[in-house]
């Protein structure tokens, strides 16, 4: 991303982007409906492995919200039934009012995930003009947005680079370029800092903040929780397939009495290992 200028023609549609947030689109003063409810969500897989446990969660337009928990938990699997990657045994979502499944629900939703997952035969402007053909951008549209998120994330020394002979950080733009390609209105940020080194993260940190700033509704997982404090409005923490605590970094700390969010994470998602170790150090 470039310096100095955090996303040149990041959205030329923030208004209407921000209508929709207000659930003003239609000049009617109505409430919006929530970025993404969920309603017992449930996935078993084959094997009986219970991913997913009639899991309910709400994310409002508009907020930029977190979601916390190890390995396991069932972050992946949450992610991938709300993008369709996964079809969920049990459950309802809905995008902005749209059933999850319909593609009008597809088309809202923008997703940068953790593990690259880019095409070796692929340039970085091939990537990105493939994506807008996947979402029914015509090819002069797609390729002028992709020529804009080129310069936006500092990407146009690398425009005709094929994805493989890309750095982690370049790479880690791209994936960025192409989930917002399409101009979402709610973007998926699965670990975006993941791997990369405290310059880039913190270039993303404003990069992400600014994206939030025009109206886009962001749903972010990290493992990182001074990530997590610093970017979200809410925090959720899942474990066991279920969200076991929701709030402000603030809330969550005064709920469970503590003066960090690693102790609340620690105290829920963690097992309470906190209150096994105050045990272990009076006995």
């Amino acid at each position: 991303f470039r310096r100095g200028h955090p996303c040149p023609h990041l959205d030329d549609r923030a208004g209407e982007r921000a209508q929709i947030t207000s659930g003003s689109l239609s000049g009617t003063a109505t409430k919006a409906p929530a970025a993404l409810a969920i309603e017992g969500l449930t996935k078993r897989y084959g094997d009986g492995t219970l991913a997913l446990d009639s899991l309910d969660l709400e994310v409002p337009a508009g907020s930029f919200f977190g979601l916390l928990g190890p390995n396991g938990a069932g972050k992946t699997t949450l992610i991938g039934a709300v993008c369709n990657l996964i079809r969920p045994t049990g459950g309802e979502i809905t995008v902005f009012g749209n059933p999850g499944s319909s593609m009008q629900a597809r088309r809202m939703i923008g997703i940068a995930e953790q593990e690259p997952n880019l095409d070796k035969f692929l340039t970085v402007f091939e990537t990105l003009l493939y994506h807008g053909g996947y979402y029914g951008m015509g090819k002069d549209e797609a390729s002028e947005r992709a020529e804009q998120m080129i310069d936006a994330f500092d990407l146009r020394a690398k425009r005709d680079v094929e994805a493989p002979k890309l750095s982690g950080g370049m790479r880690r733009r791209l994936l960025l370029a192409r989930a917002l390609l399409h101009r979402p209105n709610l973007v998926i940020l699965d670990e975006p800092t993941a791997g990369v080194d405290l310059e880039l993260r913190h270039e993303l940190w404003s990069y992400i903040r600014v994206l939030h700033e025009q109206g886009t509704t962001i749903l972010l997982t990290t493992h990182y929780l001074e990530e997590a404090e610093a970017l979200c409005d809410e925090i959720a923490l899942i474990s066991g397939g279920r969200i076991v605590a929701r709030d402000t970094a603030e809330g969550l700390k005064r709920t469970h009495g503590v003066e960090t969010l690693e102790e609340v994470y620690l105290k829920t998602v963690a097992g309470g290992k906190i209150a096994l170790r105050e045990e272990a150090a009076r006995t």
